[in-house]
Parts: structure tokens; C-alpha cells; sequence
């Protein structure tokens, strides 16, 4: 059998595909990606929503020079079949693979590199710019889906567009869904759109009903006909939009190709900045992510016939620790409240959310004002919890300090996905937190070494009176150690183990790592301490004079990089206080990290044990 995936090996193939076959290729297009995610994981319910939104937008427009920019961009597989890299599924979000988002070096037809939300408007107002300066010629489209709409930067964005006097397209994918459910007003005001009667039915019936009017109904439709809004501005489904300076068309199928393919070109017409509004299902023409979206937004490999996970689940992780201490904690303290920027389910706050409704808050996805709102919150006597991923909490650092921090109030940030996570590659390695907070006074800064731990580390942030941030990894939690469970004192380390020549100061996740490297040091006959530091700020300044005091080398482990991060730190100290011992700092380089798996990038960074192991002999034997 003939497939017309086949025929497509390079960007503008679809071109030449005959229109009544669009429907056959979208669905031939659906199974692949459904195949391949299945068994490398991925994003796949995002994906499916968009197949025949990005045929349309390749049959529009000429995406080899035409820019198209795909916000947050896990929502761009289709985009890459379509530009020749179907072979790259084979190693889809793998080390040295194919990214699972948009990467200018894969493709020039990836404008613009993404991976955190509400970006792409910013982006293409900028390259429509350049365009106008430099006299060339080509379109810019910006897609961005509904769930990105409520970061304030897209906001941002429009009200700046408004101001371009040429073209400049961005297209509304509207599937009622970010990650979690979407929520708040921007939310229920598409919802409206999408139940309205169509703009042209809704004129025709009211100039009609006033027409009927006796004496008055002729010369009211005139004087409204003669408006400088016309009818339009009073019912058209997009006055936000259309407020905001931007022409607004739709809302539209976002599953008919060819409705599309007109209305984007109706769009490339329009002297200025135009929005496109098209709905879509998420998950469509796969039952399993159509019923659960959140669930398969990012999955692991999954069985093809019933949507189920390859592999079970059958340790708890950090997530769902932290899930069980919230639910508990929050019983006996009616102050606590919980809040999230469209995480519900990534952060583990499903469970808070049905237990406690009316002290869960999801402002959608909105960092910034996730951090202000719970400082407001904090500083009318409630104590917020913010569970977040590193990668996003970086999005509102001036919040932290200024509105937080500043003002010394009790909230809680609870860091997940801290250190490296894998397969989404650079713009979601958690790999910056350590540095860009421990710049801010009053913050207290802590990292669990394994789920007891971390039960210890909430249960303190929760009476602890000021800014707290704790970061704990993604993936299984570490249950080693549980014999050793010393009280959580502010800004005290614990020593596991106590000997002399070398010291090994882990932070967080490196604990496992760290005794690993013990382990072998050991049986190199090297005399070990181990030290859990608990705390990157403040610092355990006792331990490190005692430390100092009586080995000859200290070695600090991070999951961080290495520029501000808690080894430079450490260093700082003993240098300031004329300290004479060597430190050798076991972080990530000054480098962004790619995709892959955890293990394989410890390895390719030089954070694992065995690296490890071989600078600390290089080290200690080498001076």
C-alpha cells in the first residue's frame, strides 16, 4: 500500500499533494506520531490537535522563507515531518537525537528556538520588524495556543503589535487546554467565543429585528452602518482583540484544512497585525489522549492499544511525597493555601485541589503573577505554597526578590524538576535555580537527600517564619539513608559519615551519587566524610571551619551550575576566612544542556560517580 507520508521528504512537498488526499495524510500523519511517541515518549496529545492546523498553515504559506513561530513549541512534530525530518522520530527527544521542540540548527524552517510559554508573539513581532527594516519580503505567522494566552508577556506582545502598520499573523490554537485545564477569565471569554453564533448570522438577525422596528428601525440600522466602529465592533466575537488594535477572524475549524487555508489567506491581506482564531481538540484521533489530554501533554513510551504506561510506576517520587505532605499539613493548618501556574497534575496538587478547593489557586500559565499573588496572600496572614518547576520559577525571579523577598514574607516555593530532567532538553533542565536564588537576601534555600527528608524539609518550611525555597528532583525519590533523619535545624547540615583526608559535601539529589563515590573511594583506601548540606543558604559555616580544620581536601556536589551555584559559595567562604584547604567543586559547566537521559548526561557532564572518582584522585594525588 502507497502512502503519501511517503512523498513527502522536504518542506513545501505537501504542496503537491492533491487536496481531496489532505484527510488521508492527516491521519497517516496521526499514526506516526502516535507510533513513534508510544516508544520513544513525547508530546502527544498537543500534537495530534495540530495536524491539520500545520498542514494548512504549510499549504498557506511558503515555509521555506515564510517565519513561522510555534509558542512554547511542543506542539511542532507535524511542522517537522513536514520539513523533511521524519527519520529524526527514530531518536526523538534522545542525546544527540532529535528535540523534541523547535531547533533553528535542525532546520531553517524553525525560526525561532522555544520551550516555555508565551514567547512566540514577541518573537515574531521582532522578526516582523527586522523584515520591515531590512525591506525584505516574507510572512510572519506566531501560533499560540490558548493556555499561553494567559502569560502576561503575550498581552504584552499584542499591545505592542497593534502599533505595526504591515502584516503580521498570529494564530489563536484554541484547544481549552494548556498542561491542566485551562482557568480564569481569558478562559471563559474563548469559551463564549467558541458557543457564539457565527459573526455573519448574528449581524444578519440583529439588523433584521431592528429593520422591523415601526418609524425608527430604518434610520437606527443607517446611523449604526454610518459608525466609524460599524456593526462589526459592537457584536464580533473577538472585541478584545479587535480593542487591542489586532483584526480579529474566526473563530474557525481548526480541523478543516481547507477553511483554513482561505481564512489564512483572507489574513496575509491585512495591513497590520491580524489573529486567527481556530479551534482544535487535543488528542484528536487518539481515544485515550482525546479522553485524558493532561495525562498524555508529555508521556512516557505508552502501549498503543489501551494508552497505558510501558513500564509501571512502583516507587513514589518527589512529586508524590510532596503530594501527601501537603494533603496532611493542610488538615491541621487552615492558613495554608496552595498555588500553581497550570501544573495542577505535574506539581501534584490534584489531590489538594479536590480536598481543599477553595484554598487551591491556578492562575494559569502566569509565573509572575503566581509569585506576587502569593505574597499578597502571605502578607494578609496565609502561608502559600508555590509548587513549580525550576525551569519556570526563573520566569518570575524579580518577583521573588522584589515582592517576596524584600518584604521578608512567609511563602513557601516548592522547587520540582530540579537538576537535570531529561529528554526536554535545554530550555527544561532545572540547572539555574541554585544560582539565580542564592543572590536574594532573606531567602532560606534547601534540598532534601531522599523522601523522609523531604517530608522534614515541608513540615519546617511550614513554621519557618520568611521566604523558604526548597528544590527537590524529578524521577523516583530516593529512599536510602532513612536510618539517619537528624532534625531539621536552620542552616545546619548532617554528617553521615565522619573521617578525615577528604570530605564530600553533597547538596540534594548528589547525595546518592556521593556516597557512591565514597563507596569507591573507600575501597581505594581513601578516608571519607560525608556531609549532607542541607542548606545552600545560609551556610553551614560551623561545619565548614571544622571541616577545614581537619581534611585535606572538600569536595562539593551540586545539580547546578557550577557559576554562583553552592560549590562557588563554599569556596567564597573558606578563601574569605583564610582558610588552608583545597576545594574542588563537582557541578555542571557553564553550558546549556540538552536532551537525553539522566544517567547519560551525568555521564557526558562528569557527574557521575566514576568521573567523580577520577578528579577527586587527579586532585588530591595531583597537588
Amino acid at each position: 500500500m502507497a502512502f503519501i507520508l511517503d512523498e513527502i521528504n522536504k518542506v513545501n512537498d505537501i504542496k503537491k499533494v492533491d487536496s481531496r488526499l489532505y484527510s488521508q495524510l492527516a491521519e497517516e500523519i496521526r499514526q506516526f506520531l502516535i507510533k513513534h511517541i508510544a516508544a520513544h515518549g513525547g508530546h502527544l496529545a498537543s500534537n495530534l490537535g495540530v495536524v491539520e492546523l500545520t498542514m494548512a498553515l504549510h499549504l498557506a504559506f511558503d515555509i521555506s522563507k515564510d517565519k513561522l513561530v510555534w509558542d512554547v513549541g511542543h506542539q511542532c512534530y507535524t511542522h517537522k515531518i513536514l520539513t523533511g525530518r521524519k527519520e529524526g522520530f527514530e531518536r526523538l527527544r534522545e542525546f544527540g537525537g532529535m528535540s523534541g521542540f523547535p531547533k533553528h540548527h535542525e532546520s531553517p524552517c524553525d525560526s525561532f528556538d522555544t520551550g516555555h510559554s508565551s514567547t512566540s508573539i514577541s518573537a515574531g513581532l521582532g522578526l516582523a520588524a527586522a523584515r520591515d527594516l531590512l525591506g525584505e519580503q516574507y510572512k510572519v505567522i506566531a501560533v499560540i495556543g490558548d493556555g499561553a494566552m494567559t502569560g502576561g508577556m503575550a498581552f504584552e506582545a499584542m499591545n505592542n503589535a497593534a502599533k505595526l502598520d504591515t502584516n503580521f499573523i498570529i494564530v489563536l490554537n484554541d484547544n481549552e487546554m494548556s498542561i491542566s485545564a485551562n482557568v480564569g477569565g481569558l478562559s471563559q471569554y474563548l469559551d463564549g467565543i467558541r458557543t457564539a453564533d457565527a459573526y455573519q448570522n448574528l449581524k444578519g438577525s440583529v439588523l433584521d429585528s431592528l429593520q422591523k422596528i415601526p418609524g425608527y428601525g430604518e434610520r437606527v440600522v443607517n446611523r449604526i452602518r454610518k459608525t466609524k466602529s460599524s456593526i462589526k465592533q459592537l457584536f464580533i466575537p473577538g472585541m478584545l482583540f479587535e480593542n487591542m488594535g489586532l483584526t480579529y477572524l474566526g473563530p474557525i475549524d481548526g480541523h478543516d484544512i481547507q477553511k483554513m487555508i482561505h481564512t489564512f489567506g483572507q489574513a496575509a491581506r491585512v495591513n497590520g497585525p491580524v489573529i486567527v482564531h481556530v479551534i482544535t481538540k487535543k488528542g484528536k484521533g487518539y481515544t485515550p489522549a482525546e479522553r485524558h489530554p493532561a495525562r498524555f501533554h508529555g508521556t512516557g513510551a505508552f502501549q498503543i492499544e489501551n494508552g497505558l504506561p510501558a513500564s509501571k510506576k512502583t516507587k513514589a517520587d518527589y512529586t508524590d511525597v510532596f503530594a501527601s505532605v501537603m494533603n496532611l499539613a493542610a488538615k491541621d493548618n487552615d492558613r495554608l493555601v496552595a498555588i500553581t501556574a497550570a501544573m495542577e497534575t505535574g506539581t501534584g496538587l490534584k489531590r489538594f485541589h479536590n480536598q481543599y478547593p477553595d484554598r487551591f489557586f491556578d492562575v494559569g500559565i502566569a509565573e509572575e503573577h503566581a509569585v506576587t499573588f502569593g505574597a499578597g496572600l502571605a502578607m494578609a496572614g496565609m502561608i502559600p505554597v508555590f509548587a513549580v518547576y525550576s525551569s519556570f520559577l526563573q520566569r518570575a525571579y524579580d518577583q521573588v526578590l522584589h515582592d517576596v523577598c524584600l518584604q521578608n514574607l512567609h511563602m513557601i516555593f516548592c522547587i520540582d524538576r530540579a537538576g537535570i530532567v531529561g529528554s526536554d532538553g535545554e530550555t527544561h533542565q532545572g540547572i539555574f535555580d541554585i544560582s539565580y536564588l542564592m543572590t536574594i537576601p532573606n531567602l532560606v534555600l534547601m534540598a532534601p537527600k531522599n523522601k523522609w527528608e523531604l517530608a522534614d524539609m515541608l513540615k519546617f518550611s511550614f513554621s519557618y517564619d520568611g521566604p523558604i525555597a526548597i528544590r527537590y528532583p524529578r524521577g523516583t525519590a530516593y529512599d536510602g539513608l532513612k536510618e539517619r533523619r537528624a532534625p531539621i535545624e536552620l542552616g545546619r547540615s548532617e554528617t553521615l559519615y565522619d573521617e578525615t583526608e577528604i570530605a564530600l559535601l553533597a547538596y540534594g539529589s548528589m547525595i546518592p551519587t556521593a556516597l557512591e563515590v565514597r563507596d569507591k573511594l573507600k575501597e581505594l583506601h581513601y578516608q571519607c566524610s560525608l556531609i549532607n548540606a542541607r542548606f545552600a543558604k545560609p551556610l553551614d559555616e560551623d561545619m565548614l571551619l571544622s571541616v577545614a580544620g581537619d581534611h585535606k581536601l572538600l569536595v562539593t556536589f551540586e545539580e547546578n551550575v557550577i557559576t554562583g551555584g553552592f560549590g562557588q559559595q563554599v569556596k567564597q567562604f573558606l578563601t574569605d576566612t583564610s582558610q588552608d584547604i583545597r576545594v574542588l567543586s563537582v557541578a555542571i559547566a557553564d553550558e546549556f544542556v540538552e536532551q537525553g537521559s539522566v544517567d547519560q548526561l551525568r555521564k557526558e557532564l562528569g557527574i557521575d560517580a566514576d568521573s567523580i572518582v577520577k578528579k577527586i584522585i587527579a586532585e588530591y594525588v595531583g597537588r
